[in-house]
Protein backbone atom coordinates (compact mmCIF):
# COMPACT_ATOMS: atom_id res chain seq x y z
CA UNK A 1 0.00 0.00 0.00
CA UNK A 2 2.89 2.21 0.77
CA UNK A 3 4.33 1.93 -2.81
CA UNK A 4 0.95 2.97 -4.58
CA UNK A 5 1.19 6.24 -2.64
CA UNK A 6 3.98 7.54 -4.76
CA UNK A 7 3.32 5.06 -8.10
CA UNK A 8 -0.13 6.29 -8.21
CA UNK A 9 1.50 9.76 -8.99
CA UNK A 10 2.35 9.22 -12.72
CA UNK A 11 5.41 11.37 -13.56
CA UNK A 12 5.56 12.49 -16.95
CA UNK A 13 8.64 13.23 -18.29
CA UNK A 14 9.58 17.01 -19.02
CA UNK A 15 11.05 17.82 -22.66
CA UNK A 16 13.98 20.21 -22.56
CA UNK A 17 15.90 22.06 -25.18
CA UNK A 18 19.48 23.71 -24.89
CA UNK A 19 19.45 26.89 -27.20
CA UNK A 20 22.92 28.13 -28.72
CA UNK A 21 24.34 27.83 -25.23
CA UNK A 22 28.05 29.71 -24.63
CA UNK A 23 29.45 29.41 -21.37
CA UNK A 24 32.84 30.35 -19.02
CA UNK A 25 34.35 31.56 -16.43
CA UNK A 26 36.73 34.24 -14.90
CA UNK A 27 39.90 32.51 -13.91
CA UNK A 28 42.40 35.16 -12.59
CA UNK A 29 40.99 38.06 -14.76
CA UNK A 30 40.35 36.07 -17.52
CA UNK A 31 37.69 34.41 -19.19
CA UNK A 32 37.98 31.04 -19.61
CA UNK A 33 35.28 29.23 -22.06
CA UNK A 34 33.89 25.76 -21.22
CA UNK A 35 31.12 25.45 -23.16
CA UNK A 36 30.44 26.88 -27.12
CA UNK A 37 27.38 26.93 -29.28
CA UNK A 38 25.75 24.39 -27.26
CA UNK A 39 22.10 23.41 -28.86
CA UNK A 40 20.62 19.71 -27.72
CA UNK A 41 16.62 18.26 -27.19
CA UNK A 42 15.73 15.92 -25.10
CA UNK A 43 11.86 14.87 -25.55
CA UNK A 44 9.91 13.74 -22.66
CA UNK A 45 10.65 10.62 -21.12
CA UNK A 46 14.40 10.12 -22.74
CA UNK A 47 16.84 8.67 -21.71
CA UNK A 48 20.30 11.02 -22.93
CA UNK A 49 23.32 10.54 -21.85
CA UNK A 50 26.88 12.90 -21.93
CA UNK A 51 30.21 11.34 -23.02
CA UNK A 52 33.23 13.47 -23.13
CA UNK A 53 36.83 14.16 -21.81
CA UNK A 54 37.08 15.06 -17.69
CA UNK A 55 36.69 19.09 -17.58
CA UNK A 56 35.41 19.65 -21.07
CA UNK A 57 32.23 21.25 -19.21
CA UNK A 58 29.57 18.31 -19.21
CA UNK A 59 28.97 19.31 -15.05
CA UNK A 60 28.88 22.50 -16.06
CA UNK A 61 25.61 21.96 -18.38
CA UNK A 62 24.19 19.79 -15.77
CA UNK A 63 24.24 23.14 -13.43
CA UNK A 64 22.68 25.16 -15.93
CA UNK A 65 20.13 22.91 -16.80
CA UNK A 66 19.23 22.55 -12.98
CA UNK A 67 18.75 26.30 -12.68
CA UNK A 68 22.06 26.48 -9.99
CA UNK A 69 23.68 28.81 -12.74
CA UNK A 70 22.82 31.15 -15.51
CA UNK A 71 24.22 30.59 -18.68
CA UNK A 72 26.36 33.91 -20.31
CA UNK A 73 24.67 32.71 -23.55
CA UNK A 74 21.75 31.14 -25.05
CA UNK A 75 18.59 29.81 -23.25
CA UNK A 76 17.37 26.59 -21.13
CA UNK A 77 13.51 25.79 -22.17
CA UNK A 78 12.13 23.24 -20.08
CA UNK A 79 8.28 22.20 -20.97
CA UNK A 80 8.27 25.33 -22.64
CA UNK A 81 9.51 27.72 -19.92
CA UNK A 82 13.09 29.70 -19.73
CA UNK A 83 15.02 28.29 -16.98
CA UNK A 84 15.26 31.20 -14.42
CA UNK A 85 16.64 29.13 -11.46
CA UNK A 86 15.84 25.89 -9.34
CA UNK A 87 12.91 23.92 -9.66
CA UNK A 88 12.16 20.95 -7.42
CA UNK A 89 10.67 19.25 -10.52
CA UNK A 90 13.85 19.14 -11.89
CA UNK A 91 16.52 17.45 -9.46
CA UNK A 92 20.08 16.72 -9.52
CA UNK A 93 22.06 13.48 -7.97
CA UNK A 94 25.78 14.33 -7.71
CA UNK A 95 28.52 11.69 -7.65
CA UNK A 96 28.70 12.17 -3.82
CA UNK A 97 25.70 11.25 -1.97
CA UNK A 98 25.77 14.49 0.30
CA UNK A 99 23.29 13.26 2.52
CA UNK A 100 23.65 14.60 6.04
CA UNK A 101 25.32 12.75 8.70
CA UNK A 102 23.02 14.00 12.00
CA UNK A 103 19.56 12.82 9.80
CA UNK A 104 18.39 9.29 9.64
CA UNK A 105 17.85 8.14 5.95
CA UNK A 106 13.98 8.86 6.10
CA UNK A 107 15.28 12.57 7.10
CA UNK A 108 17.25 12.76 4.29
CA UNK A 109 15.05 11.73 1.94
CA UNK A 110 12.23 14.15 3.66
CA UNK A 111 14.48 17.00 2.89
CA UNK A 112 12.68 18.57 0.14
CA UNK A 113 9.28 18.02 1.44
CA UNK A 114 10.22 19.74 4.66
CA UNK A 115 11.75 22.78 2.93
CA UNK A 116 8.63 23.18 1.14
CA UNK A 117 6.76 23.06 4.23
CA UNK A 118 4.33 20.26 3.07
CA UNK A 119 6.10 16.87 4.71
CA UNK A 120 3.10 16.57 7.47
CA UNK A 121 0.27 15.63 4.66
CA UNK A 122 2.95 13.82 2.57
CA UNK A 123 5.08 11.56 4.94
CA UNK A 124 3.70 8.62 3.04
CA UNK A 125 5.82 9.63 -0.38
CA UNK A 126 8.83 9.49 1.39
CA UNK A 127 8.24 6.05 2.96
CA UNK A 128 6.96 4.71 -0.92
CA UNK A 129 10.04 6.63 -2.05
CA UNK A 130 12.42 4.11 0.21
CA UNK A 131 10.40 1.15 -0.58
CA UNK A 132 10.96 1.88 -4.53
CA UNK A 133 15.13 2.04 -3.97
CA UNK A 134 15.14 -0.56 -1.07
CA UNK A 135 15.75 1.18 1.27
CA UNK A 136 12.49 0.96 3.53
CA UNK A 137 14.14 -1.24 6.53
CA UNK A 138 16.72 0.82 6.83
CA UNK A 139 14.75 4.22 7.58
CA UNK A 140 16.36 4.75 10.97
CA UNK A 141 19.87 4.69 9.96
CA UNK A 142 21.89 6.86 9.87
CA UNK A 143 24.54 7.46 6.90
CA UNK A 144 27.83 6.54 8.40
CA UNK A 145 26.07 2.96 8.93
CA UNK A 146 25.21 2.44 5.04
CA UNK A 147 27.61 1.23 2.37
CA UNK A 148 28.58 3.45 -1.22
CA UNK A 149 25.79 1.98 -2.65
CA UNK A 150 23.33 1.96 -0.09
CA UNK A 151 23.86 6.36 0.50
CA UNK A 152 23.60 6.36 -3.30
CA UNK A 153 19.49 4.91 -2.92
CA UNK A 154 19.39 7.34 -0.49
CA UNK A 155 20.08 10.12 -2.03
CA UNK A 156 18.09 8.40 -5.32
CA UNK A 157 14.65 8.56 -2.77
CA UNK A 158 15.76 12.08 -1.63
CA UNK A 159 15.05 13.06 -5.35
CA UNK A 160 12.53 11.11 -6.42
CA UNK A 161 10.14 12.08 -3.53
CA UNK A 162 10.14 15.79 -5.32
CA UNK A 163 8.29 13.63 -8.33
CA UNK A 164 10.84 15.25 -10.84
CA UNK A 165 9.63 15.44 -14.31
CA UNK A 166 13.91 15.87 -15.32
CA UNK A 167 16.21 13.73 -13.46
CA UNK A 168 19.62 15.26 -13.25
CA UNK A 169 22.62 12.85 -13.15
CA UNK A 170 26.50 13.87 -12.69
CA UNK A 171 28.45 10.80 -12.41
CA UNK A 172 26.24 9.42 -9.74
CA UNK A 173 27.62 5.82 -9.68
CA UNK A 174 31.47 6.74 -10.41
CA UNK A 175 32.53 5.89 -7.13
CA UNK A 176 30.79 2.84 -6.40
CA UNK A 177 32.87 -0.46 -6.51
CA UNK A 178 31.85 -2.54 -9.88
CA UNK A 179 29.13 -4.89 -8.56
CA UNK A 180 27.65 -2.13 -6.70
CA UNK A 181 27.95 0.17 -9.94
CA UNK A 182 26.07 -2.73 -12.14
CA UNK A 183 23.59 -3.27 -9.58
CA UNK A 184 22.48 0.26 -9.37
CA UNK A 185 22.46 0.91 -13.11
CA UNK A 186 19.97 -1.88 -13.33
CA UNK A 187 18.08 0.12 -10.38
CA UNK A 188 18.41 3.12 -12.64
CA UNK A 189 16.79 1.85 -15.45
CA UNK A 190 13.93 0.00 -13.51
CA UNK A 191 12.98 3.24 -12.06
CA UNK A 192 12.97 5.49 -15.04
CA UNK A 193 10.86 2.94 -16.68
CA UNK A 194 8.62 3.05 -13.83
CA UNK A 195 8.34 6.81 -12.84
CA UNK A 196 8.44 7.95 -16.87
CA UNK A 197 11.01 11.28 -16.03
CA UNK A 198 13.44 12.68 -18.24
CA UNK A 199 16.79 11.94 -17.88
CA UNK A 200 20.20 13.89 -18.78
CA UNK A 201 23.35 11.90 -16.95
CA UNK A 202 26.97 12.56 -17.03
CA UNK A 203 29.40 9.36 -17.54
CA UNK A 204 32.60 9.25 -18.52
CA UNK A 205 32.22 5.67 -18.66
CA UNK A 206 31.39 4.22 -22.58
CA UNK A 207 29.87 1.00 -21.78
CA UNK A 208 28.05 2.47 -19.05
CA UNK A 209 26.39 5.01 -21.58
CA UNK A 210 25.37 2.56 -24.07
CA UNK A 211 24.25 0.16 -21.36
CA UNK A 212 20.98 2.51 -19.87
CA UNK A 213 20.71 5.48 -22.08
CA UNK A 214 18.72 6.00 -25.35
CA UNK A 215 21.15 8.60 -26.87
CA UNK A 216 24.58 9.07 -26.17
CA UNK A 217 25.51 12.81 -26.94
CA UNK A 218 29.77 13.34 -27.43
CA UNK A 219 31.16 16.26 -26.25
CA UNK A 220 34.80 17.68 -27.26
CA UNK A 221 37.38 18.66 -25.14
CA UNK A 222 37.02 22.30 -23.53
CA UNK A 223 35.52 24.72 -24.97
CA UNK A 224 33.13 21.79 -25.29
CA UNK A 225 30.95 21.49 -28.55
CA UNK A 226 29.14 18.45 -29.64
CA UNK A 227 30.63 16.09 -31.94
CA UNK A 228 27.55 13.38 -31.91
CA UNK A 229 24.63 12.81 -31.24
CA UNK A 230 24.09 8.30 -31.33
CA UNK A 231 20.93 6.72 -30.77
CA UNK A 232 21.27 3.53 -29.47
CA UNK A 233 18.66 1.16 -30.71
CA UNK A 234 18.47 -2.11 -28.77
CA UNK A 235 15.52 -3.23 -26.49
CA UNK A 236 16.09 -2.98 -22.45
CA UNK A 237 16.77 -4.78 -20.80
CA UNK A 238 20.46 -4.61 -21.90
CA UNK A 239 23.11 -6.86 -20.42
CA UNK A 240 27.23 -6.58 -21.29
CA UNK A 241 27.65 -9.71 -23.95
CA UNK A 242 29.09 -10.19 -27.06
CA UNK A 243 26.84 -8.35 -29.27
CA UNK A 244 26.97 -5.60 -26.90
CA UNK A 245 30.62 -4.77 -26.94
CA UNK A 246 30.60 -5.23 -30.97
CA UNK A 247 27.87 -2.42 -31.42
CA UNK A 248 29.79 0.16 -29.15
CA UNK A 249 33.01 -0.37 -30.79
CA UNK A 250 31.45 -0.52 -34.33
CA UNK A 251 29.55 2.61 -33.45
CA UNK A 252 32.53 4.30 -32.21
CA UNK A 253 35.09 3.09 -35.21
CA UNK A 254 32.00 4.48 -37.36
CA UNK A 255 31.72 7.96 -35.60
CA UNK A 256 35.29 8.77 -35.79
CA UNK A 257 35.42 8.14 -39.43
CA UNK A 258 32.49 10.46 -39.50
CA UNK A 259 34.34 13.09 -37.69
CA UNK A 260 37.57 12.76 -39.79
CA UNK A 261 35.91 12.81 -42.77
CA UNK A 262 34.17 16.09 -41.59
CA UNK A 263 36.95 17.99 -39.85
CA UNK A 264 39.72 17.11 -42.61
CA UNK A 265 41.93 15.01 -40.08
Amino acid sequence: MVALALSERTTTGATLSVENVGHGFVLHGEMLPVLHDISLDAGAGEFVALLGPSGCGKSTLLRLVAGLDPPRRGRIVVDGNIVAGPDPSRVVVFQDPTLFPWRTVWDNAALGLETRGVLKRERARVDAALELVGLERFALAYPHQLSGGMAQRASLARALVNDPTLLILDEPLGKLDSLTRLTMQGELVRLWQRRGFTVLMVTHDVEEALLLAGRVVVFSDRPARIRADLAVDLPYPRHRARRFTHLEVSTRERRIGSIRGRDGR
